[in-house]
């Protein structure tokens, strides 16, 4: 058998990365001190780590997040924040979604909750958690759009059976009768088999009187649905007077997200 050979079935195989080092190997003259077990699992870790990164490269793509570049160890402890790094950092460690818990992050606008959201998934994701991203006006726009399209349990499997869930702009706007009925459905199937992480401005106490209070028949329902068990970040200035945004932190442009 030809070294070609040996390379157009790795190729076809789509074992690339393997084809490509053992291209270099062969015409490596320092590789010929090196036994053949320890060059085959040269190759096989090769092989092996590149197709990690891709698969990490395409849940981090799927993922949609809103802030792609958020990460755990980039969040600012020093930009007069309540910040409970302890508990960041075990959140970090993915043990809520083992456990099926959800995470509420709260705070004013600008305050970084999508940014602290996304980093939360990008760990996820490391994990090899399928997560995605969305905003809440947005799914209900999709969903309506499907359910005129016939495509509804499409669209409600596209975002029920991710591992982690993260919504923005949680309850930002008081959701009509049509769409806490969506909103119920999608809870529902999430519950206690994966996590959802909330983002909002409002504090955990104001979201029954967004979805309605005791006007709705469905606000207890949906809230029953997540509040059990829930981890709260709730991120507030340490000095309320001297209050600045991480846009004007960071110098963002204002229409950016948080």
């Amino acid at each position: 058998m030809t070294n070609q050979s040996t390379i157009d079935k790795l190729i076809e195989m789509r074992l690339t990365a393997m084809s490509d080092a053992f291209i270099i190997q062969k015409d490596d003259p320092r590789m010929k001190d090196i036994s053949f077990e320890d060059r085959f699992g040269m190759l096989v870790d090769i092989e092996y780590n590149n197709r990690k990164s891709n698969s990490l490269k395409r849940l981090i793509k799927n993922a949609g997040f809103d802030q792609s570049d958020a990460s755990i160890i980039d969040i600012n402890y020093t930009s007069g924040r309540k910040l409970n790094r302890e508990l960041i950092n075990r959140l970090a460690t993915c043990e809520y979604i083992t456990e099926h818990r959800n995470l509420f992050i709260t705070g004013a606008t600008g305050s970084g909750k999508t940014y602290m959201a996304c980093a939360f998934g990008m760990e996820a994701c490391k994990q090899r958690y399928k997560t995605k991203y969305v905003r809440l006006p947005d799914l209900l726009l999709e969903l309506e759009l499907a359910r005129n399209e016939g495509a509804y349990k499409k669209v409600q499997a596209k975002y029920a059976n991710p591992i982690l869930l993260i919504i923005d702009e949680w309850l930002l706007l008081k959701p009509t009768e049509t769409e806490q009925h969506d909103i119920l459905e999608l809870l529902h199937r999430r519950r206690k088999k994966s996590s959802t992480i909330f983002c909002s401005q409002y504090d955990p106490s104001g979201w029954y009187d967004q979805l309605g209070g005791d006007d709705s028949p469905l606000a207890e329902a949906i809230l029953d649905r997540i509040k059990h068990d829930a981890y709260k970040i709730n991120i507030v200035p340490t000095d309320p007077t001297n209050y600045r945004s991480m846009r004007e932190v960071y110098g963002l442009d204002p229409a950016m997200s948080e």
